[in-house]
């Protein structure tokens, strides 16, 4: 998988994963993966659903060591 941007939101509370997922996002071309890093444990449900309907596409998730990782395709 070829990341385009990784971005580091550990450490920040909803909804400021959200806000900062989207402004990363617009930064990307159709296609590109955004790779997000977040401590918090809602941004699990809000980056699928947020994603979702954004028609982006939650390509990955995972979790290590308390950190939530997150890989989008834009769409």
């Amino acid at each position: 998988m070829n990341i385009a941007k990784v971005l580091d939101a550990k450490g920040l509370a909803c909804p400021m994963p959200i806000v900062k997922t989207k402004k990363a996002i617009n930064e990307l071309q159709s296609g590109e993966v955004l790779e997000i890093h977040t401590t918090d444990k809602g941004a699990k449900n809000d980056l699928a659903a947020w994603a979702k309907s954004g028609g982006h596409e939650l390509v990955k998730y995972d979790e290590e060591n308390d950190i939530l990782k997150f890989w989008i395709k834009k769409g």
